[in-house]
């Protein structure tokens, strides 16, 4: 007897049609995330004459903010990941945050610093309700399939995400920097419209995945993980020390806002104490290996993520853009060679791990992620390289910038680095999440990554005082270190996550 198939049920090419919705979905999206990230900075330190004004910051204040406002985008996923678990699901926070994210790109067009601010809190919103949401969704699709097929399926979705990322530097880049920086707004704001309507489109697909899990109330039914953090000792004591720490970095070291950062932090530090405790023994043991794979995450993107604020000003400021006599490269297309290399080398790299496995080697997603971190450090040695050929006049003019070639094959480092632990890192986490807690340990992830985006800010505002060189020199050295001391605990964190991969 012929058994109708559900449209949730259908595949393409060996994998549920769903996916291609919330590949198109999150193609658009980081088409408006990318392509206004990439003229951020250089519209806060543009003159505030000319034909194509900004607002005339200094590279530290620029970067500064950078590091905030993408940190905030990735913090927001936290709250965004706990309203989907115990709220609206997955799938209503993703159609929420879309339209969020339409508002702020909207917004940001119009030529007003109030509006300025305001497209920024929207995208803040928009993003954390969307971006660690969607993702959770991606594994959702697979949970009866294979973890192949799953961290294939996360490779497409990935493929989705750059796509977008490479086209929007070249385009929203070439716009913003040539036609003026609010047409570039506007034109990622429709691309996060184009996005939507695909999300909208695609609704019949995903209507099993991205729903409210009910859970029985002796398990986890609460949804009061606040007053949670004051039921354990543990998850208690997390939480003042902190509020302490906090407190600690505004009265020794004088910066209300670190200091008011860490304290809130305290919250989140405090519910997620409040669900390893909710674990059976298994689960505990696999969300602490998570916890541990985020100090890998942060790292990474810390170093990672001086694409957008140090790279970028490097490249408009200390690069050689001259291509041809009549042709000048605008420094934002620079933030299109990471995209651009993923397109090219992703198939490449996954393919490299299945021989990798198939010859009996070690490829657990922490040997994985640990690799990815050398890789990518590796990248900031030709930086390094790249400051040594800078010269400056007796008054402290540039007078010779360095070649482009460099910021090309850091650019190239930092692609394998990322084909390494980022893809690897998403399906990591789907595996290891209790179903129950699957959108917030999906924020969760994202908001470390948010910690990475400061960290990231907080690196590039102290690069003028020392020094560029020693800069990218230290990152690579560091990313270097670290990448080994997790090689070295691979085989003790593989025993606590319980064959889950």
């Amino acid at each position: 007897m012929n058994q109708t198939i559900k449209p949730y049920e259908k595949e393409f090419l060996g994998h549920p049609v769903g996916l291609y919705y919330l590949f198109f979905t999150e193609l658009w999206e980081r088409f408006s995330y990318y392509g206004m990230r990439a003229i951020l900075v250089l519209y806060l330190v543009a003159q505030t004459s000319g034909d194509n004004p900004g607002l005339g910051w200094s590279n530290e204040s620029a970067i500064a903010l950078y590091g905030w406002y993408t940190m905030f985008v990735y913090v927001a996923t936290i709250p965004g990941g706990l309203l989907a678990d115990k709220i609206l699901g997955e799938r209503k926070s993703v159609m929420i945050g879309g339209l969020l994210l339409c508002i702020g790109h909207s917004v940001l067009a119009i030529e007003n610093i109030t509006a300025f601010y305001t497209g920024l809190a929207f995208i803040v919103l928009g993003v954390g309700c969307l971006k660690g949401n969607i993702s959770s969704m991606v594994g959702g699709l697979y949970k009866k399939l294979s973890n192949d097929k799953r961290d294939m399926g996360f490779y497409i979705f990935y493929m989705g995400i750059n796509i977008g990322a490479a086209a929007a530097s070249l385009i929203v880049g070439y716009v913003g920097e040539e036609q003026g920086w609010h047409y570039g707004f506007g034109l990622a704001g429709i691309g996060m419209a184009i996005g939507q309507l695909f999300y909208w489109r695609g609704q019949k697909y995903l209507s099993h995945v991205g729903n409210v899990i009910k859970v029985d109330e002796k398990s986890s039914g609460t949804t009061n993980l606040i007053t949670k953090i004051f039921e354990k000792t543990n998850s208690t004591l997390g939480f003042f020390l902190t509020i302490a720490l906090g407190l600690s970095i505004y009265l020794y070291w004088g910066s209300w806002s670190y200091g008011l950062l860490v304290t809130g932090l305290a919250f989140a530090v405090g519910i997620a104490i409040v669900i390893y405790n909710d674990g059976s023994k298994i689960e505990k043991d696999r969300i602490l290996v998570t916890y541990i794979a985020f100090l890998m995450i942060i790292v990474f993107w810390g170093a990672f993520e001086q694409a957008g604020g140090l790279l970028n000003l490097y490249a408009k400021q200390k690069t050689n853009l001259v291509l041809t006599e009549n042709f000048t490269v605008p420094a934002s297309w620079f933030q299109s060679l990471n995209a651009i290399f993923i397109i090219i080398f992703a198939s490449l790299v996954g393919s490299f791990w299945v021989w990798w496995q198939n010859k009996g080697n070690e490829y657990s997603g922490i040997f994985k992620m640990a690799i990815g971190v050398i890789i990518m450090g590796w990248g900031f040695f030709f930086m390094s390289a790249a400051s040594g050929e800078v010269q400056y006049g007796n008054s402290g003019e540039i007078v010779e910038k360095s070649a482009m070639y460099w910021l090309v094959l850091a650019y190239f480092f930092h692609t394998i680095g990322e084909l390494c632990a980022s893809p690897v890192a998403l399906s990591f986490i789907t595996k290891l999440s209790p179903a129950r807690w699957s959108a917030f340990m999906m924020g969760a992830y994202f908001a470390v990554t948010g910690l990475g985006n400061k960290v990231a800010g907080l690196i590039g505002e102290n690069a003028s005082e020392l020094g560029e060189y020693w800069t990218f020199t230290g990152i690579a050295i560091f990313c270097t270190l670290f990448g080994l001391l997790f090689l070295f605990l691979v085989k003790p964190l593989k025993r606590l996550i319980h064959n889950a991969e």
